[in-house]
């Protein structure tokens, strides 16, 4: 992949990043070129879903009516991530006034219960959660991308979901990765449940690159929503579908449950960043909430005066990261269920009262900043989510973040209906009041209840500046979402990068606890590791990738969009009209 070139001065123990002068504009400097556009685009992780989100703007359709039919599209052409069985989150900036957020997470069954995922003996049964009938959540993408479109779109519906049934009926071409994917689930998540072998499987051999696979049943199912709406998913033969899957298997999910899901639409979390303009995800996200109180904390500093590779600028933020982190443990969870405090946890006081513990010379030690909920360890999310980015000509921007939580979710497919459903009742806290060494995380806001909304750390975010457009982000990564979205973030509008070197250049990811800093491998130079090591800092230089964050940064002045596709993903791609 490409990263940015890092160059230092002086002697190794007290090595400085040097930036190139930051650009004045979204304009793109030679040698790192984004995509640039006056008549919008779409940046996600599946070219194909890009390019039938750009044929609705070509066909006169707005933002929304792009994103969903880019949802919808990588519901077929992604399935380890792309879904209508899971849920997610969207941020919508209209071209003129102020940002709203939809919430389509998925729910609770009703008939969940707190202690559901331990055995007789007080241990957490991880195999639950994973995979099979009791790992679902109530999918909330369905209804989500409707009651975007419903409020903003400009298409009719089905101009926005056929493309999408298309592609599943008559089939769509396998690159070489999208086999390798599909094959390995087929594999390994997948053996244990026929319906979904049949409904991913190649008949007489395994998927190669260049192979045209369709999913007759999946076309069905969108074919349904297209042509009678939302309601054919939740209160119609896709429901009867799902509720059949469920009760053979031993599910949860009942008619019920998915007849009372409602996507909701929610006031942005908001925030400021010298002179910027924060829009994004509030509870049951932790998204927006622990990214503005990390800006904040970090608002003080010069950082790019610093070094982005800097000693001093990484011990910043991982610092900062380990108390936003703590206070996401502590006060986070579905606002419907528990009072989150979040115009305190965003507010500048806030951040100023823990910004006071910070020694600018030593690591904090995170076991006793975070000894009240006695938590010396935590468990890691799933990173199998995928991020889509829209902007068109208007101005009018999208961000949205949905999943499936693991990839390819609980590995069940819905028979008859041919889409996977999510395993995402993992994101709970499964063991009521235990917090311990071993990953297990067990306070009060994020424990299961009936109807309620797991926390997430999904971040879709818009960013303006002076009232105009000027970021759209997100990411997928479990909880490195925050960091990997803060940091693409921080890039453009600290380090002055454009939106390409901001998204290629190389990734941290510090969450309280664990209490390891990890980077992507090249990020810092071994002086810079040692100095940080010297300062109590444990640091892990990984040779994977994080996140995947398809951006688009915009120029208002010239009303030119530039996007990046994260080359982190090998099908990713920006298109435009």
């Amino acid at each position: 992949m490409t990263r940015t070139s890092f160059v230092f001065a002086g002697s190794a123990a007290a090595a400085v990043l040097l930036l190139v002068t930051p650009a004045t504009s979204a304009r793109q400097r030679e040698g790192a070129a984004p995509i640039e556009s006056t008549t919008g685009m779409v940046v996600s992780a599946n070219g194909m879903a890009s390019d039938v989100g750009a044929a609705v703007l070509a066909k006169g359709g707005n933002a929304v009516d792009a994103a969903v039919a880019t949802a919808f599209a990588l519901a077929v052409v992604l399935p380890s991530a792309g879904n209508i069985g899971g849920g997610g989150f969207m941020v919508i900036r209209p071209a003129s006034g102020p940002a709203v957020t939809i919430d389509y997470r998925e729910r609770a069954p009703f008939k969940s219960t707190k202690t559901m995922y331990l055995d007789s003996a007080g241990n957490i049964v991880r195999a639950r959660t994973n995979t099979g009938y009791l790992a679902p959540g109530v999918p909330g993408t369905v209804r989500g991308l409707a009651m975007a479109h419903k409020k903003f779109g400009k298409l009719p519906w089905k101009d926005v979901v056929a493309p999408a049934a298309d592609l599943a009926e008559k089939g769509f071409v396998l690159s070489d990765a999208q086999a390798r994917s599909i094959n390995g689930e087929l594999a390994r998540g997948m053996l244990p449940y026929p319906q979904s072998v049949k409904a991913y499987g190649k008949p007489g051999g395994t998927w190669k690159g260049g192979d045209t696979i369709v999913l007759a049943d999946l076309g069905r199912a969108l074919r349904a929503i297209e042509t009678t709406g939302p309601n054919a998913f939740y209160t119609g033969w896709i429901a009867d579908s799902i509720v059949a899957t469920m009760t053979a298997g031993g599910g949860l999910i009942t008619k019920k449950d998915l007849a009372e899901y409602a996507a909701v639409q929610r006031a942005p979390v908001r925030g400021t960043y010298k002179g910027y303009e924060i829009n994004s995800m509030p509870p049951p996200s932790s998204g927006g909430v622990a990214i503005v109180e990390i800006l904040n904390i970090l608002e003080p500093y010069d950082l790019a005066k610093m070094g982005r590779a800097s000693a001093e600028a990484q011990h910043l933020i991982i610092e900062a990261q380990r108390r936003a982190y703590l206070d996401r443990a502590r006060f986070l969870g579905d606002p419907d269920f528990t009072p989150v405090p979040v115009e305190k946890l965003t507010s500048k006081a806030h951040a100023k009262q823990v910004a006071a513990s910070i020694d600018l010379m030593k690591t904090s030690s995170s076991v006793e900043l975070g000894k009240d909920i006695v938590t010396v360890g935590q468990r890691a999310e799933s990173e199998e989510t995928t991020h889509f980015s829209v902007v068109d000509k208007n101005g009018m921007a999208v961000a949205s973040t949905y999943t499936l939580e693991g990839g390819y979710g609980s590995h069940v497919v819905v028979s008859g209906a041919g889409f996977i459903l999510n395993n995402e009742m993992g994101d709970f806290n499964k063991k009521p009041g235990t917090t311990d060494s071993t990953g297990t995380i067990g306070t009060l806001p994020n424990q299961i209840a009936p109807g309620k909304r797991m926390l997430s750390s999904m971040s879709p975010t818009i960013v303006t500046k002076n009232g105009q457009l000027f970021l759209v982000t997100g990411s997928p990564g479990g909880r490195t979402i925050i960091n990997t979205t803060l940091h693409v973030m921080l890039n453009a509008m600290e380090f002055g990068m454009n939106i390409r070197e901001a998204v290629d250049a190389a990734r941290e990811d510090s969450e309280w606890l664990p209490d390891v800093a990890s980077y992507e491998r090249n990020a810092l130079p071994d002086s810079i590791v040692k100095q940080l090591e010297a300062m109590g800092h444990r640091v892990r230089i990984t040779n994977g990738a994080q996140g995947d964050a398809h951006s688009i940064m915009y120029d208002a002045k010239t009303k030119t969009a530039f996007g990046a596709n994260d080359t982190r993903s090998a099908d990713s791609k920006v298109s435009k009209p």
